[in-house]
Order: structure tokens, then C-alpha cells, then sequence
């Protein structure tokens, strides 16, 4: 008995992480007194932002079940200097995640037929945002959305999150439109 009690190895388990059981894909309609429109998920919620330096047409999608948000915030470009300067700090607000990104991909959006293009940042390794973009009309409006969660980010435990979002990302860009 003593030689076959020594011969177990024993190796302790890996590092789990809870199952994510996500809901089924459905939208609704942001109509409200912005300039703009677009779909969000049944299973979010919109809060406006109430943050210090907030401004009027600022808002959160919040994702309760996942403990994120898209952060979206609005100016209105008043002349190509403020524009160009939106833009230059979009860029810049993602690119600040290459200390700890491992890749920085960006995309460009178009939709002449509703005035609205744009970039997008998709953003790989543990970063506190993994998506990011802009959307413009080039002349009169600028919205700038990031994708942020209330956790240390692990790209292996959220990965499959951020995945399922990216996706409503991808409904949001494509159904937005703005006002007027």
C-alpha cells in the first residue's frame, strides 16, 4: 500500500471562471431628445451621464448583467478646427491603450446614404476598453463611444463578453442616424 499511495501525481485545478449564459438578441429604439437615433438591446439600459463635466446628450448604455457600459458622448462640431480636433482626440484616447494592448485594429465606417462615418477601434489584450469609435456627419455633429466594465480587465475571463457586445456595437453603428 505504501508504494501505490506515493505514486498519485497530484495537480491542482486550473483557474475557472463562471459560466456566462447570454441573453437572446433584440432591440429597441433610442428616440429622444438628441440629435441622433439608434438601436440598443432589449437587456441594457440607457442612463444619462451624470458625471462631473457631463454635458446634454451624454449617456451610458449599461449592461447590468455583464457590470459594463458604452459610454457615449456628444458634441456639436462648430467649425472644421473643432472637428478635426474630435477626431485627433479620438484617435488619441485609443491609442493610449498600446502600453497594454497587444493589437490596435481600426476600421473605417461609411454610410453616405444616412450621413454618417466614422472609425472604429477594436482593441485586443487587457485594456480598460476593448472597443472604441466615432461617429460623424463631418459638418455638424460628433458622438464617441468606448466600451468599458467595472473589473480589472482579464481579456480571458470577458473575451466572450466582449464579443457579444461587439456585435450590438455593430447593430448600434448601422442603425444610427442623425436628426434633421
Amino acid at each position: 500500500m505504501v508504494f501505490t499511495a506515493c505514486e498519485n501525481d497530484y495537480a491542482p485545478k486550473p483557474r475557472g471562471y463562471f459560466r456566462i449564459d447570454f441573453p437572446e438578441k433584440s432591440y429597441q429604439k433610442y428616440d429622444q431628445d438628441c440629435p441622433y437615433s439608434f438601436d440598443f438591446p432589449l437587456y441594457s439600459k440607457i442612463v444619462p451621464d451624470n458625471s462631473a463635466g457631463a454635458k446634454p446628450c451624454w449617456i451610458d448604455v449599461i449592461y447590468p448583467n455583464f457590470n459594463g457600459r458604452i459610454h457615449l458622448s456628444y458634441q456639436r462640431v462648430t467649425s472644421r478646427k473643432v472637428f478635426d480636433e474630435l477626431v485627433e482626440d479620438a484617435r488619441t484616447f485609443a491609442f493610449k491603450h498600446t502600453i497594454k494592448a497587444t493589437a490596435i485594429d481600426e476600421g473605417v465606417i461609411s454610410y453616405p446614404g444616412k450621413n454618417v462615418y466614422g472609425t472604429f477601434y477594436s482593441i485586443d489584450g487587457n485594456t480598460a476598453s476593448a472597443v472604441q469609435f466615432f461617429l460623424t456627419d463631418s459638418t455638424h455633429h460628433y458622438i464617441r463611444g468606448a466600451l468599458y466594465f467595472n473589473e480589472q480587465p482579464r481579456l480571458d475571463s470577458i473575451q466572450p463578453v466582449i464579443d457579444f457586445i461587439k456585435k450590438d456595437i455593430d447593430v448600434f453603428i448601422s442603425s444610427f442616424k442623425w436628426k434633421g
